[in-house]
């Protein structure tokens, strides 16, 4: 399964490849509240087929319009800015005061251009990261892979977009129950690819958690092979040392963003120092999160994992607020 921007650019990468004219929209600036944020991508062909959203609906349906009326013919990126007024807004049904800025490319077939997004998708199944950059003012498009994150950004001045996109989020959860059923469940909702490691085949066997990937084996190993980027987060809560210390072993191991283990300050406590037993350092230990979540006072397992999903999402959130700069190796320009 693909993350909303790897499906929308490999969709953009399929049209090119077949000679269809599409068009790609990303929203570039909101004001107030908006139901998509800065980044959100939508792209649609000439038969008005549509992958993505940046509205909800009503945005895409006006584009949409635009497009079968002949608005959107430029050889060059458009601007549009929807709910400027509060009429405007009422009839798109965007939030109380919130307006968008949405810019829309016009991407015709070439070789350069068709294998500059075929770069992208590549990127993206290889789970590298990967910035687009476009002169909005000519088109003219970059495509750079890059070691770090950088924001959407948008300068009104040079009038020139970038923006990095990244391979699917992943979350490992090791270990089965009620907690693990939860907290894949809404993982999945954020968009996290999930897997459960569990060696337990009855344990496995039995749990509710659709759409997540099952794996019968001990943790640490496909903890190792699996979840060695940055865009990985593991959390143990199988509730059995012999699982979840293996599992951690693993974790320490790789480059995930999160690393966390349920529990209480007691048990927290006794992992620690088995661990410190086994060899890892005071520095990876540093890493566990542990009691897991935040400490909104859970008590059940829909509520533990409300803060164990809260803590993972403002981890990962200002991780990606701070990271500025990009390493760059590879470049295509194209237009």
């Amino acid at each position: 399964m693909q993350s909303v921007d790897q499906e929308v650019l490999n969709q953009v990468r399929l049209w090119l490849h077949e000679n269809q004219q599409c068009w790609l929209a990303t929203v570039v600036a909101t004001y107030g509240s908006s139901p998509r944020p800065e980044g959100s991508l939508m792209a649609c062909n000439f038969d008005q087929d549509i992958v993505g959203s940046l509205s909800g609906g009503c945005v895409e349906d006006d584009l949409k319009e635009k497009l079968a009326k002949g608005d959107l013919a430029s050889s060059v990126p458009q601007f549009f800015r929807y709910g400027e007024s509060e009429e405007e807004a009422e009839q798109l049904g965007l939030p109380c005061g919130g307006h968008l800025d949405i810019v829309v490319e016009p991407l015709t077939s070439n070789p350069a251009l068709t294998h500059a997004f075929k770069e992208i998708t590549k990127c993206l199944e290889s789970r590298v990261l990967v910035t687009r950059r476009v002169e909005l003012a000519s088109g003219l498009m970059d495509v750079t892979r890059t070691t770090s994150y950088v924001p959407f950004s948008y300068d009104h001045e040079s009038f020139v977009m970038e923006q990095t996109y990244g391979p699917r989020y992943q979350l490992f959860i090791i270990g089965t129950g009620m907690v693990s059923e939860y907290v894949a469940s809404f993982a999945q909702t954020l968009d996290y690819q999930v897997t459960v490691i569990d060696p337990r085949e009855e344990n496995l066997n039995g749990l509710r958690a659709p759409g997540a990937i099952k794996v019968c084996e001990m943790p640490d190993d496909v903890i190792r092979a699996r979840a060695n980027d940055s865009q990985s987060a593991i959390v143990a809560l199988s509730h059995d040392p012999r699982i979840d210390d293996m599992g951690l072993l693993g974790a320490f191991e790789t480059e995930a963003f999160y690393i966390g283990a349920m529990g209480s300050d007691r048990t927290s406590a006794n992992r620690r120092k088995r661990l410190l037993a086994l060899d890892v350092t005071t520095e990876q230990l540093e890493r566990l999160h542990a009691p897991i979540g935040i400490p909104i006072g859970s008590k059940t397992p829909p509520e533990i994992a409300i803060s164990v999903i809260a803590q993972i999402t403002a981890i990962r959130n200002s991780i990606r607020a701070t990271k500025h700069s990009a390493e760059d190796s590879v470049a295509h320009r194209v237009g």
